[in-house]
């Protein structure tokens, strides 16, 4: 059986941290949600639990930039929410 060698793996994810890892995360539950959902309010919801999540992950394992991006959706998710229709 081929087995990659440990040194090329790591150093493929020495690239990425948690952040990369949330928003990739955060990417395919919205692209998920709305494909088998279609529903703006849970889009909304998402948006906010993952805003959240953002928010309460350690600084020291992310950038800030991240941080910031957890604050706008933290803050846009209910407001998405509360407007949709449906």
């Amino acid at each position: 059986m081929f087995e990659l060698p440990l040194q090329l793996i790591d150093d493929f994810l020495m690239n990425y941290h948690l952040g990369h890892v949330l928003l990739l995360l955060f990417i395919v539950a919205v692209g998920g949600g709305f494909a088998a959902n279609r529903s703006v309010k849970v889009l909304g919801v998402q948006f906010s639990l993952f805003g959240l999540l953002f928010i309460i992950t350690p600084s020291t394992t992310m950038p800030t930039t991240f941080l910031y991006l957890g604050i706008g959706l933290a803050v846009i998710g209910p407001v998405i929410a509360i407007s949709a229709d449906s």
